[in-house]
């Protein structure tokens, strides 16, 4: 299972060779533009980009939340979905490492992300942070197409990402977040008379955090609203070839209410919509106009995808509109020690088809915090993180502070 896993992850990213998913797609009327399936229903059309680990949701406090991460609180997490909000955090140092296994239920043990991540505040207005996160794909068998051993290999890859983050007054913060990826599945190794490198990219986050306290009748409360473009930077190729892959620039933006009730009861609502920035794959039969065997939608610049992504889809508006990723959760905290979170994902069954709930619980004790979450599948769409448990541990250096409290 594992070979078969491997040799269709590099047959699909790094010769981008993907079998289309439009094989059984009609255009209906002919002419119109409209494709459709046999039985009526929309054709998928997801998008597919390299390097699909950058958007693995890294931290067991927003996977128990659906995977927002956007506008909640501030902690070392932020580095991977909003930097700017590192600007408001309250601790002057914290760090945080997550461990998350993958494709347990399909039996493998060595597949996994770690991530680390930890931030540093330059004085009240600015903030440094640092991230590295790190996907094993295990050991993988190589063979050739006879069948015949050709070694083994632990093919993996890695971003290194770093922040800065200011506040531009009171409620306003920015940041950006310059990041190297490197990504090795298969050096070294040849199919056909292709050889296989590392895949080497550069890319930067913008982002931004809006804050601001609202009034309640009983206790207080802030409203938080964020935006933030990841992941935008260079395409990547795995050969030497000038076909390049993108890498998953994303747009993100999101909300979260905190009500603090009284000193002891804390309750948080938190949405996040999710966007790639690369163009749709195209269908039909005229996706490759001046017949160089590259698809003409993966032939544009970054920043020319990035544009065109708002309004490229073969289904028009309301194929765009089916391209948007919803998360939705909610956080309640007690004595700011313990805390019980669940949240929903959902994509359109044209776009990946995700769907699940996700659960999880908080505990936090003077220098040490950690965070469990656990994913419930909610179709027959298979999750990576299906039935499993990941975690995060946090380090609050300021309690070693005297005069933190």
């Amino acid at each position: 299972m594992k070979k078969l896993i491997f040799t269709v992850f590099v047959l699909l990213i790094v010769l981008g060779t993907a079998t289309e998913s439009n094989a059984q797609c009609l255009e209906n009327p002919p002419g119109s533009g409209n494709y459709s399936l046999p039985d009526g229903q929309p054709c998928p059309n997801t998008i597919v980009t390299a390097v699909p680990f950058l958007r693995i949701v890294p931290d067991a406090r927003s996977g128990a939340m659906g995977d927002v991460g956007l506008a909640i609180s501030a902690d070392p997490n932020a580095m991977h979905f909003n930097a700017s909000k590192l600007a408001f955090a309250e601790n002057d140092v914290a760090l945080a490492a997550t461990y998350t296994p993958w494709l347990r239920a399909l039996g493998l043990q060595d597949v996994y992300l770690a991530y680390l991540a930890g931030y540093k505040k330059i004085d009240d207005d600015q903030t440094i942070g640092a991230s590295l996160r790190y996907f094993s794909l295990g050991t993988i068998s190589f063979t050739d197409d006879n069948g015949q051993p050709l070694g083994t290999g632990r093919p993996n890859e890695f971003e290194f990402s770093i922040a800065y983050a200011r506040k531009l007054s009171e409620q306003l913060s920015v940041a950006i977040t310059p990041k190297f990826i490197y990504s090795n599945l298969a050096a070294g190794q040849s199919i056909g008379d292709i050889e296989i490198t590392p895949g080497v990219a550069g890319a930067a986050d913008l982002s931004l955090t809006y804050k601001t306290p609202v009034k309640l009748q009983n206790g207080n409360s802030n409203l938080t609203v964020a935006a933030a473009i990841t992941n935008l930077g260079s395409k990547i190729s795995y050969t030497k070839s000038i076909n390049r892959d993108y890498i998953p620039t994303n747009l993100g933006i999101g909300a979260a209410w905190d009500l603090n009730f009284d000193e002891f009861n804390t309750f948080t609502i938190a949405a996040d919509i999710n966007k790639f920035l690369v163009p749709t794959p195209c269908l039909g039969n005229d996706c490759d106009q001046d017949a160089n065997g590259i698809p003409d939608y993966k032939e544009q610049s970054t920043f020319s995808g990035l544009l065109s992504s708002f309004g490229d889809a073969p289904g028009g508006g309301s194929e765009e509109l089916r391209e948007l990723m919803y998360s939705i959760g909610v956080e309640y905290w007690y004595d700011k020690q313990f805390a019980v979170r669940a949240g929903y994902y959902s994509e359109n069954q044209t776009k990946g088809n995700r769907k699940y709930f996700t659960v999880g619980l908080g505990l936090k004790y003077n220098v040490f915090g950690l965070n469990f979450s656990y994913l419930v599948p909610t179709t027959q769409q298979r999750n990576p993180l299906d039935n499993t448990l990941r975690f995060t541990l946090l380090f609050d250096f300021a309690a070693f502070n005297p005069d933190s409290e």
